[in-house]
């Protein structure tokens, strides 16, 4: 399948990502920040000095990242009217509620989203990085309801395009009370059970409902992305996370700053699809290292390739010798190149087991413990692809693996 390097007259990045690509109908865009790239964030994207209790920076910066997104769709043949999907990534939670009024004057029927808290972003005095993916007008988006709880903000549940279903990233809660009795443990008996698979349960059942009332099943998930305020989580969480999948699908899991809604501990993001005119999904294993978690490595599902978040570890003894400088040569090296370059190694394997390669890798997303790490794993980075492919990077509170410091999570096409 060709891959269509999008390109508009939006600010150009200084690192090294396109603004977009277009395959299989449909439109991956790179996450985008209220940059021009040459000044940081440009006058027009913030409050005047002089004025400052006129105006809002977020509302400023979301407004110039939407307009800025809409030339990208534009340049692809499509439009913000076909977005069906979008991941936000913010500095401040405290932000949101100005951030989600301009939202809902972009989009008429605003598509599934995930909103998260991160660490980071790339420019400094950034609020919020939006990644969007959008289809193409003559391949329209139905919007799936369900029986599951309505949100407060604006987004849809979940919306399906040709046979892919992308859903909204799903927290434990009612959206009336918080997270509901039936997600927490009850306050008299606080050594019963436990929050983080109550609060999982919860969610995945509610994505069940989802994803039955598009026609399919959590059996046909393709890809899964995991945000938890708290790593210490994680164990109890993947308990209930193998119960619900008889073959897990990848997935990728970071650590964030924080969710929506108070006291929720994890959020849940999912692609899928219905499983029609004996399309199904194929898991990919490779000679990469095996992960000790209830994940696969990838699934293939016709011309896509999903892969799960890799970072730099042999699932043996944490992050590996030969990706790690040597503790006697500590200024020969540098740790994120080794990290970088074990992983984008291991996904070279990963990819070429799916009967695809690097070169078509049509989206990136890059978390990192130290936004500061970024120029040296970018530097690599440009090793690696000889067209890079659109791409987020934002800061994450940790990662899976002591010492591990990037993951990156990567979607091809065969």
């Amino acid at each position: 399948m060709s891959i269509q390097v999008i390109k508009s007259d939006v600010p150009q990045p200084l690192a090294n990502y396109s603004e977009a690509s277009l395959a299989n109908g449909l439109v991956f865009a790179a996450g985008q920040l209220a940059s021009d790239f040459k000044t940081g964030v440009p006058q027009e994207a913030r409050k005047h000095p002089n004025f400052p209790f006129y105006g809002s920076d977020i509302k400023l910066q979301t407004d110039f990242i939407l307009k800025n997104l809409a030339k990208t769709f534009k340049a692809a043949g499509t439009s913000l009217d076909n977005v069906i999907k979008a991941q936000v990534f913010l500095m401040d939670l405290n932000d949101f509620n100005g951030f989600d009024e301009v939202w809902k004057q972009y989009f008429k029927v605003p598509p599934p989203r995930t909103t998260i808290g991160t660490t980071g972003l790339l420019v400094k005095d950034t609020l919020v990085e939006i990644d969007l993916i959008a289809t193409l007008p003559d391949k329209p988006a139905k919007v799936i309801k369900s029986g599951a709880p309505k949100p407060l903000a604006n987004y849809s549940e979940a919306m399906q395009v040709g046979d892919l279903v992308f859903a909204a990233g799903q927290l434990a809660s009612d959206f009336k009370t918080g997270v509901p009795a039936s997600a927490k443990r009850a306050e008299n008996f606080p050594f019963y059970g436990s929050d983080i698979q109550l609060q999982t349960e919860f969610i995945l059942e509610n994505l069940k409902k989802t994803f039955e009332a598009a026609g399919s099943s959590l059996n046909h998930v393709v890809k899964a992305q995991v945000f938890m305020t708290n790593l210490n989580d994680f164990a109890g969480f993947d308990q209930v996370w193998k119960q619900y999948f008889k073959v897990p699908p990848p997935r990728t899991t970071v650590g964030t700053s924080g969710l929506l809604v108070r006291e929720t501990l994890v959020e849940i993001d999912l692609i899928g699809y219905i499983p029609r005119s004996g399309l199904k999904h194929e898991v990919i294993t490779s000679g990469a290292p095996r992960p000790l978690a209830n994940y696969s490595e990838a699934f293939t599902l016709g011309d896509f390739v999903f892969a799960a978040g890799q970072i730099a570890s042999d699932y043996k003894t944490g992050v590996p010798a030969e990706a790690r400088t040597h503790p006697n040569f500590p200024f020969y090296g540098s740790d994120i190149k080794l990290q970088t370059t074990y992983i984008l190694n291991n996904l070279k394997k990963t990819f070429e087991a799916a009967g695809s390669s690097i070169e078509k890798v049509v989206k990136a997303q890059v978390f990192l413990t130290d936004l500061k790490n970024f120029a040296a794993f970018d530097e690599v980075w440009k090793e690696f692809f000889k067209v890079p492919p659109p791409r987020t990077t934002v800061g994450t509170t940790g990662l899976l693996v002591k010492d591990a410091l990037v993951e990156i999570d990567l979607i091809a096409t065969r």
